[in-house]
């Protein structure tokens, strides 16, 4: 009997190809792909002792199967909140991009503006050894990250980040988050990484960069304490001890 492909077929096929390609993005480098791999194989294990008419190793399988949803959930909780983050995102918008091309001149010099002042801070506090999270929105709204911080809404300068970043100050700690010239909140916790290939010398707000770049599609920087080094991160990846000028077109281009 020849199978008939219908457009629903490939729809279906497709969706599939996205959900799984999704999921192995949020899970890449971290313990849960292991997991992931293990149940997965267990899942293998099934069909085929199904199709070979192993009655008892299938309905075992079968069982273990019927409470993996369950377990999954469990599991992968921090995965599955991850991964609906990134689809309830995708349709929420700040207030400009910084590697979009605007239609107003007036909006790309206040984006040109915004990426100055932010290099420039970012290089007086790696001279001066000051620790700093910045996380910076793109398209997707950074307002589910502020619930816990201080909310500012005040305009990005240089001399205003490097007051909040100050030691013993305040705002300090947590991480700052800006969307488009303005600083929406400060001291707002970030979500780590569970990657377990970061290296021992990243610290605690590198981990948080990466953390956070991985749960929107933000650019973020950390600027470390111990050795005044530069650290940008986007969609889970990083690129360590930048230069000024490296974060300039890191900013403005979108992409390490």
């Amino acid at each position: 009997m020849p199978f008939d492909i219908t457009i629903t077929n490939i729809i279906d096929v497709m969706l599939v190809a996205f959900l799984l390609y999704q999921l192995y993005r949020l899970i890449r480098g971290t313990a849960a792909f292991s997991i992931f791999l293990g149940i997965f194989l267990i899942y293998l294990a099934w069909l085929a002792a199904k199709a070979l008419k192993m009655a008892l190793i299938a309905a075992l399988l079968g069982q273990i199967m019927g409470v993996g949803v369950i377990a999954l959930i469990i599991v992968f909780q921090q995965e599955l909140r991850r991964f609906l983050l990134v689809l309830g995102n995708r349709y929420i918008k700040t207030r400009f991009s910084l590697r979009k091309i605007f239609s107003s001149k007036k909006e790309n010099v206040e984006a040109l503006r915004t990426v100055e002042e932010i290099v420039k801070a970012c290089k007086s506090m790696s001279m001066q050894k000051i620790g700093a999270l910045i996380v910076i929105g793109r398209k997707k709204s950074l307002d589910i990250f502020s619930e816990d911080g201080e909310i500012l809404n005040a305009r990005v300068s240089a001399e205003l980040l490097e007051t909040i970043f100050f030691k013993n100050t305040p705002l300090h700690d947590g991480a700052m988050l800006i969307e488009g010239d303005i600083i929406l909140a400060a001291r707002c916790r970030a979500p780590f990484t569970e990657q377990t290939s970061i290296p021992a010398k990243l610290g605690m707000r590198h981990r948080a960069a990466i953390g956070i770049s991985e749960h929107s599609d933000a650019i973020a920087i950390a600027v470390s304490e111990e050795k005044g080094h530069i650290t940008a991160a986007f969609e889970g990846n990083y690129a360590y001890n930048i230069s000024p000028e490296e974060l300039r077109n890191i900013l403005l281009s979108g992409k390490l």
